[in-house]
């Protein structure tokens, strides 16, 4: 597993986060119930649809937010609260429950992709966590889903870990192999998460060799002639044609990574093909998108490499997802519901549920949320008629239940069935919401 999945996350947060605890616990409001909402106001980029991608991440590490002495000390030394604050947060462990959209599944404006309900100082604690997460891992996805769909079932490696940090690396191979692609070249991701990892060589294998016909032959006796040959370090038709005279015919694969892709991709089909090497597969690479990958998927291309694109989110690095409360106790303990009034962040007050609404072709056509609906937290006042009379499928799912995190979304397992669930909805959606075009989202999200 990776470095830090053994490290505390609590200091991965804001600083401002640990100042209103100590407020509200000085002011006597820390352990009023609350309820947040992790929500998009817009799809970024004008997309059609979003893809929820970090919740196992973030049950991970929420998992593991723990103040520990070594934490203690670092806030101690810099006077970031006082000592009373200090010993709550020694003993820091999160009690309450989240609901949310399960990961895979897609979202739309409005969406509340979670629901903390615990006390004002408990979910306040996971703000800056839970959107750090969400919001590069659903970017990621989000990419990913339309370079899938664009490259027609024709499958995609990731190999953007040059092109971020190590660690987004990591989070940007899982997120992208739950929305499809099939395999990473990051190493780490495959300890850490099992997906399947792939590579062979890159150009300064190819340069350090005395000959473009000495790198294919050091290859192909290490890796079989099974691997994929890097044929365009000078001259791609000479290297097609060197390529099968050193491999011979049953060569897996070319990969190409320059040139102009559509024209060059015809050009080496035709010549593997007079060459005998039918069945060799050709495979791309050279800062695809999905724009790219959509044009190239009616050539003989057979597989892509996708780099820098996926791992910055195609453009989108963040869903501009924010972590508002909608709800809490009053003096009195009765349930308030909150919103923000700001012009141009205006948030819908109150604890929600959420159904897909589908047509008789079973065709996703709305995303309805149910507004004060108190349904799962205890004591909140419901919307209960109105949440009876929706028809559809009910998106939210209990992630955390009184602090204890619900492992089928965690792991291995947590991602297979993300993946899969990821498959289904994108079906579901309607045609449109296939185009690489800006535009408004796929189905509207309505109040109710």
């Amino acid at each position: 597993m990776l470095a830090l999945v053994h490290l505390s996350t609590a200091l991965l947060t804001d600083h401002y986060e640990l100042t209103m605890v100590d407020a509200a616990r000085r002011a006597g409001t820390a352990d009023r119930g609350s309820v947040f909402e992790l929500f998009t106001r817009r799809l970024s980029g004008a997309r059609r649809y979003g893809v929820v991608a970090g919740t196992g991440r973030l049950l991970e590490a929420i998992d593991r937010f723990r103040f520990t002495d070594t934490e203690l000390d670092f806030l101690k030394s810099r006077g970031v609260v006082s000592d009373g604050t200090l010993d709550w947060l020694a003993n820091f462990r999160f009690s309450g429950n989240i609901w949310g959209y399960p990961e895979g599944e897609v979202f739309f404006p409005g969406s509340p992709l979670i629901s903390v309900e615990a006390s004002f100082a408990e979910g306040v604690l996971l703000e800056t966590l839970a959107l750090s997460v969400l919001n590069y891992d659903s970017a990621v996805a989000t990419a990913a889903s339309r370079m899938s769909h664009a490259a027609k079932g024709k499958p995609l490696a990731e190999m953007g870990s040059r092109r971020t940090s190590e660690y987004s690396a990591v989070a940007a191979a899982r997120a992208a192999y739950i929305a499809g692609f099939s395999a990473t070249s990051n190493l780490e991701a495959g300890r850490s998460y099992g997906i399947p990892t792939m590579g062979t060589a890159a150009h300064s294998f190819m340069l350090l060799h005395d000959s473009e016909r000495a790198a294919f032959e050091a290859q192909i006796a290490t890796l079989g002639t099974d691997t994929t040959l890097l044929v365009d370090t000078y001259d791609i038709e000479q290297g097609v044609r060197t390529a099968i005279e050193v491999a011979g015919t049953s060569l897996g694969a070319v990969r190409i990574d320059s040139g102009d892709l559509p024209v060059v991709v015809g050009r080496v089909r035709h010549l593997l093909d007079e060459l005998g090497a039918t069945q060799t597969r050709i495979t791309v690479t050279n800062d695809l998108d999905e724009h790219t990958v959509a044009v190239l998927a009616a050539s003989p291309v057979d597989s892509f490499g996708v780099g820098t694109s996926v791992a910055v989110g195609s453009g989108s690095p963040t869903m501009g997802m924010v972590y508002k409360l909608v709800a809490h106790e009053d003096e009195q303990g009765n349930w308030v519901s909150v919103a923000k009034k700001s012009a141009g962040k205006v948030s819908v007050g109150g604890r929600k549920s959420v159904y897909r609404r589908f047509n008789a072709r079973d065709v996703a056509v709305a995303e309805t949320i149910v507004v004060n609906d108190g349904s799962h937290a205890t004591g909140l006042p419901g919307n209960n008629a109105a949440a009876e009379a929706v028809e559809g499928r009910e998106i939210l799912v209990p992630l955390v239940t009184n602090g204890e995190v619900l492992r089928e979304h965690t792991g291995t397992d947590g991602i297979a069935a993300a993946r899969e669930r990821h498959r289904q909805r994108v079906a579901e959606l309607p045609a449109v919401a296939m185009s690489l075009t800006r535009g408004d989202p796929a189905i509207p999200t309505e109040y109710v």
